[in-house]
């Protein structure tokens, strides 16, 4: 694997979820762990269900689409429970995804919470992913690419920390762009 394969690193910047109707979402293209090329946003529902479209619109209207070779997620939702259709983003751009998780998802619980909410499509689409597999402090789902590709990927873009960069990096201009200056962790 190229040393500098592009990759987007996709995450939500804070919002208030009594208050804010929007989220802002930060995409941030690198070539590997080193270098970023571009930034593309776009905004979802709070607690919505127009997630999936609106990432995958902003990434196959860019004109970056052709360079990617992987999508890295911060979890399977923003703006709350407004819930990414992993498998349907991969389908509708044909680019692999991967989720990356800082700690393990207590799915009973997600899934409880969704059902209070009667978000019943959003409980389907995270119960139809794969288990989380650990990679060293982190955990991964991977949709269109294999384990120990993405293994690589995140050999390749872990450069700062045990976050990739491209996500970390997503995390920081979205906070400093909502909340004036970037704080908190990926």
């Amino acid at each position: 694997m190229r040393k500098e394969i592009r990759i987007l690193g996709i995450d939500d910047g804070p919002f208030n979820k009594f208050k804010d109707k929007e989220v802002l979402i930060v995409g941030t293209l690198f070539r590997g762990g080193n270098f970023i090329d571009g930034v593309l946003s776009t905004k979802a529902k709070v607690d919505g269900t127009d997630s999936t479209a609106k990432i995958t619109r902003m990434i196959n209207k860019s004109k970056f689409k052709s360079q990617l070779r992987a999508i890295f997620l911060n979890g399977v939702a923003v703006g709350g429970f407004n819930v990414i259709d992993v498998k349907s983003l991969h389908k509708k751009t044909k680019i692999p995804v991967i989720v990356v998780i800082r700690n393990y998802p207590d799915l009973k619980k997600i899934c409880k919470a969704l059902d209070n909410l009667g978000m019943k499509k959003q409980k389907k689409i995270i119960e139809d992913l794969p288990k989380p597999t650990k990679i060293g402090k982190i955990y991964i789902q991977h949709i269109g690419i294999s384990l120990s590709d993405a293994k690589e990927m995140l050999k390749l873009t872990c450069t700062h920390s045990y976050i990739p960069e491209p996500i970390r990096v997503a995390h920081l201009i979205a906070a400093g762009i909502v909340k004036g200056e970037s704080r908190g962790r990926a």
